[in-house]
């Protein structure tokens, strides 16, 4: 595995700066303030191909290679958490599930109105009484002459209020467990599918996150995502892709911690000194960028190996956890740096924390992330 960027990943590097400097950064506060969904943002990115990711080009993606990818997710996380979280969902879990569980007529159907941000994608596995055990949801769907219905519910659904699709995961035999689980791409709009938006979130406030409701919903026999009782490999699937870019993002905002900590460091002085010259400020932030390095190269890693076609999902898993959690440290280490005012709107690390925490909860929280590393170290299931 390559350490350093070759030719084609920097420029990506540098475009997507550039881009997020100009166009994301910039809103990121107000956004986030009126809970406002960057619309206008995804359609540029999408125009610039950059939620083509690895998708490629003949469905109409940038057919990028993985750390690129990784690349993308870490320079829109550390402009903004919620934009990143958009296009996670987005390229990791809707354009890769359909290319890789999709016919061929939902590929070219799908993918490239997806990749151009004509479409947006939502992922709808977590229910109320389904979270961490996927495996226990509850939404059914029954085959009807021509198609299925589905009755039931989601939550906490990323882009759910504003998808277009979304994929959404069924019991198709309740006796079958989590074989008897299928996948569907349900289009906005089908009759009995209705949407409701959460609102009060901790972070990722200009991400919309929804319920979702379906009631004797009809979807058509094309609709179904794979085989009947794939579903919960299509889940699984999807979170190892999931992962992968919440970690990458998570080592954005590590280092956009970073970039505010040394920059407010330089400036303030106290003692008639900038207190970048105090040992503890330079300790929290040499912390900081340890951890941004380690976490860097974890995503690399991970993504060394999908390049090469290899099962990542114990190295994806560890860069997810240590990824978040060093998220976490760094957005509070940086809002100490900044004192009081850290504790306020008027710098950005106090929505890097609020930003950060969520990223130990979603894409399997990082308690599950440490009982799937335990699992392959011990070979010992915790969980069925």
């Amino acid at each position: 595995m390559e350490l350093e960027l070759n030719e084609e990943q920097r420029l990506i590097q540098q475009t997507v700066r550039g881009f997020a400097a100009n166009e994301i950064a910039p809103h990121a506060k107000d956004n986030d303030a009126n809970e406002r969904f960057p619309r206008e943002i995804i359609r540029k990115m999408g125009g610039l191909g950059l939620l083509g990711g690895p998708v490629p080009e003949r469905y109409g993606g940038a057919g990028l290679d993985f750390i690129s990818d990784a690349v993308i997710f870490e320079e829109v996380g550390r402009a903004c958490s919620s934009v990143r979280t958009i296009v996670s969902v987005q390229v990791s879990l809707v354009e890769l599930g359909i290319l890789t569980w999709g016919t061929d007529e939902q590929k070219e159907w799908f993918l490239p109105r997806l990749c151009k941000g004509e479409m947006l994608g939502a992922f709808a596995l977590t229910e109320p009484h389904a979270g961490s055990d996927a495996a226990s949801i509850r939404t059914s769907a029954i085959k009807k002459d021509g198609g299925w219905v589905l009755n039931g519910s989601k939550t906490w659904i990323s882009s759910g209020s504003v998808a277009d699709i979304c994929i959404v995961f069924a019991k198709t035999d309740i006796k079958a467990g989590s074989k008897g689980i299928s996948a569907f791409i349900v289009n906005k709009g089908a009759p009995g599918f209705s949407t409701k938006d959460i609102h009060g979130k901790l972070g990722l406030r200009s991400a919309n996150t929804s319920e979702l409701f379906f009631d004797d919903c009809f979807v058509p026999d094309n609709a179904l995502l794979g085989k009947p009782g794939e579903g919960f490999k299509i889940a699984l699937s999807g979170l190892d892709n999931g992962r992968y870019g919440v970690a990458a993002g998570c080592v954005g905002i590590i280092q956009a911690c970073i970039d505010a900590s040394v920059r407010y460091a330089k400036e303030r002085e106290q003692f008639n000194r900038p207190i970048a010259s105090f040992q503890l400020v330079q300790d929290m932030i040499a912390r900081m960028h340890v951890d941004a390095e380690a976490a860097r190269l974890l995503v690399y890693r991970a993504g060394d190996l999908k390049n090469r076609g290899i099962r990542s999902t114990l190295e994806t898993s560890v860069a997810k956890y240590f990824a978040s959690e060093a998220a976490v440290r760094a957005a509070t280490d940086a809002i100490q740096v900044h004192g009081g005012y850290g504790y306020s709107n008027e710098y950005p690390v106090e929505r890097y924390l609020r930003d950060a925490k969520v990223a130990t909860i979603y894409e399997g929280t990082s308690q599950i992330q440490k009982l799937i590393i335990g699992e392959r170290l011990l070979g010992v299931k915790a969980f069925v």
